[in-house]
C-alpha cells in the first residue's frame, strides 16, 4: 500500500511492473529520439520492454526474401538497440494492409524459424485480417497465421485486430479464441503437413482481399450485458472450424 491508498507500489500509471511496455521501431530498421527516451525510461524503471516492428512487404525492403532478411534484422535490432525483453513482429502487405497474405505469412514463418533456430529470443506476432468479425473469412485468415506462427516457433500470438485493426469496435474475443484453438491443433504437426493445410486455407480467401467482408461491430457480435457472443457469431465460428477440418486440421 502507498500513502495514496489502494494503489500498489508495483503500479505506475495504471500499469503493473510485469506488464509489457511498448516501444516501436520505424520502417525499416530505424529509431527516433523519442523512442530512445522511452527506452531509457523503461530501463530506468526495470520494466519489461516489448519492442514492436512491422516490416512492410513491397515497401522499402522489397520482395519476399529481402523482407524476410529485414524481419530477422528487426528482431536482432530489438534486443541490441532497445534491450528488449521480447520482440513483437507483424509483417504487413503494402497493398492489403494485412498480416495474413501468402507473402507476409512466408516472411513471418521464415523469420521466426531462423530466430528460433539460432537464438533464444522471445518473439510474438500481430494479427491483422482484412475482414471483420463474425465472418468466415476472418476466422480463416487468422487460422492461417496461427498455424504459421505456431509451427515456426512463436512463443506469443498477439491478436486479433480484425478489419486490419483500423475500424472502431471491430475486435471481439472470438477471434482470439480461434487463434488459440488453431495453435493448439497445430502443435505436433510436421512442417510439410502444416504447409499443405495453410496452402488450402489461404487459397480459400486470397482472391477476396479487395472485397473482404466488413463484418460486425462488437455490439452486434456480443450481448454487451453478459459479454457473451451471439448465436450468429457462434455459428459462424463453428462453420469456420468445420471448413478448417475439411482442409485437414484436427481439433
Amino acid at each position: 500500500m502507498t500513502a495514496q491508498g489502494n494503489i500498489s507500489a508495483d503500479t505506475i500509471g495504471g500499469m503493473q511492473r510485469w506488464d509489457s511496455h511498448e516501444v516501436s521501431q520505424l520502417n525499416e530498421l530505424k529509431v527516433d529520439l523519442d523512442a530512445v527516451s522511452v527506452i531509457a525510461h523503461y530501463h530506468g524503471n526495470s520494466d519489461i520492454i516489448m519492442d514492436e516492428q512491422m516490416p512492410i512487404y513491397g515497401g522499402y525492403a522489397g520482395g519476399l526474401e529481402e523482407t524476410a532478411i529485414v524481419d530477422v534484422a528487426a528482431h536482432i535490432n530489438a534486443f541490441v538497440m532497445s534491450g528488449a525483453s521480447w520482440h513483437l513482429d507483424g509483417p504487413v502487405h503494402i497493398r492489403w494492409g494485412s498480416t495474413n497474405t501468402r507473402e507476409t505469412l512466408a516472411v513471418a514463418g521464415w523469420a521466426s524459424a531462423a530466430i528460433s533456430k539460432h537464438t533464444g529470443f522471445l518473439k510474438g506476432n500481430q494479427y491483422y485480417p482484412c475482414s471483420g468479425p463474425c465472418t468466415e473469412m476472418c476466422f480463416l485468415e487468422l487460422a492461417a497465421q496461427s498455424m504459421t506462427d505456431t509451427a515456426s516457433g512463436r512463443e506469443i500470438l498477439s491478436g486479433v485486430a480484425a478489419a486490419k485493426g483500423v475500424v472502431t469496435n471491430k475486435t471481439t474475443g472470438m477471434e482470439a479464441r480461434m487463434m488459440g484453438e488453431v495453435s493448439r491443433a497445430t502443435c505436433g504437426l510436421e512442417i510439410d503437413e502444416v504447409n499443405k493445410i495453410i496452402d488450402r486455407i489461404v487459397s480459400s480467401y486470397e482472391n477476396n482481399y479487395s472485397k473482404a467482408p466488413a463484418g460486425k461491430t462488437f455490439e452486434e457480435c456480443y450481448d454487451v450485458k453478459t459479454v457473451t457472443p451471439t448465436d450468429e457469431h457462434v455459428k459462424v465460428y463453428s462453420d469456420a472450424k468445420k471448413k478448417l477440418e475439411s482442409f485437414g486440421l484436427v481439433f
